[in-house]
C-alpha cells in the first residue's frame, strides 16, 4: 500500500479527535520517499522573552517502502506522540523517554496498537523506482577498549568529523570506505562522529567488502 496527503490529513484528524482531544491544530503534513526514517515530526524553535517557543510543526512518512494501512498508522501515531509532547510544552530525558513511553503503552494497551520506539526497514519491500543501490560513505571505528563502530556519513561533514577523530581520545584506528550494502539503509546518515557499535565479526566482514576511500 502506498499513502498519500489526504490519507494523512484524515487519519490525522481521526486520531487527532479519538485520542488527543481534537487539541492539536493540523500540522503540515507530506509525504516522502527516505529510506532510513518511515515517519519524522518536527519543528522550529525560537527564544521569545526569554523562553522557548516551538512553531512550524510538521509530520512526514515515508511512502519508500510497501506497508499495511495498519503499519502507516502506527508510523503516524508514533509521530502524533512526539507533536502532543512538543506542542504542550512537555520535557521529556530523550526523545523515547519515560514520558513518550507512557503514552505509546497507553495507546497499545488500551486501543490495541502496535505503537514501538523504533521501527527497522530490514525486511520491507521496496516500492517501484527505488530499487537503485545507494551508495554509503561509510566510517569503520576501532575504539581503544576494543569495540567496533560503523557509521553512514554525511558526505558534506566527513573532513570535519576527520579533523575530530584526529585528535578525539579513545579512538585507537579509522578508516573511511564506500559501500553499496543494503545493510547501511537503516543507518541515520549523521554530520558528528557517533554510530552503531557491531560484533567484531559483523565489523571484519563488512570492512573486507567495503572500498576503501580518501578525503584527500
Amino acid at each position: 500500500m502506498q499513502i498519500d496527503n489526504k490519507w494523512l490529513g484524515h487519519w490525522f484528524d481521526r486520531f487527532n479527535h479519538d485520542y488527543f482531544a481534537d487539541r492539536l491544530p493540523r500540522p503540515r503534513l507530506s509525504v516522502g520517499r527516505s529510506r532510513t526514517r518511515l515517519g519524522s515530526m518536527t519543528c522550529r524553535r525560537q527564544i521569545r522573552m526569554l523562553r522557548t517557543v516551538r512553531t512550524d510543526y510538521a509530520i512526514r512518512l515515508s511512502n519508500c517502502y510497501d506497508q499495511s494501512e495498519r503499519q502507516f498508522q502506527n508510523v503516524l501515531l508514533h509521530e502524533m506522540i512526539h507533536y502532543d509532547l512538543a506542542y504542550s510544552g512537555q520535557r521529556d530525558s530523550s526523545p523515547h523517554g519515560p514520558l513518550f513511553r507512557s503514552r505509546m503503552n497507553e495507546l497499545n494497551r488500551l486501543h490495541g496498537w502496535e505503537i514501538t520506539v523504533t521501527t527497522s526497514v530490514r525486511g520491507l519491500r521496496v516500492v517501484g523506482g527505488m530499487t537503485k543501490r545507494k551508495t554509503y560513505l561509510v566510517l569503520a571505528l576501532t575504539m581503544q577498549t576494543g569495540h567496533r563502530v560503523l557509521s553512514v556519513v554525511n558526505p558534506r561533514y566527513a573532513r570535519h568529523i576527520e579533523r575530530i577523530l584526529c585528535t578525539a581520545p579513545g579512538v585507537a584506528d579509522h578508516g573511511w570506505y564506500t559501500s553499496s550494502d543494503t545493510y547501511f539503509a537503516a543507518f541515520p546518515c549523521v554530520r558528528s562522529p557517533r554510530g552503531h557499535r557491531v560484533p567484531p565479526a559483523l565489523f571484519d566482514e563488512k570492512v573486507s567488502r567495503m572500498t576503501p576511500f580518501s578525503l584527500r
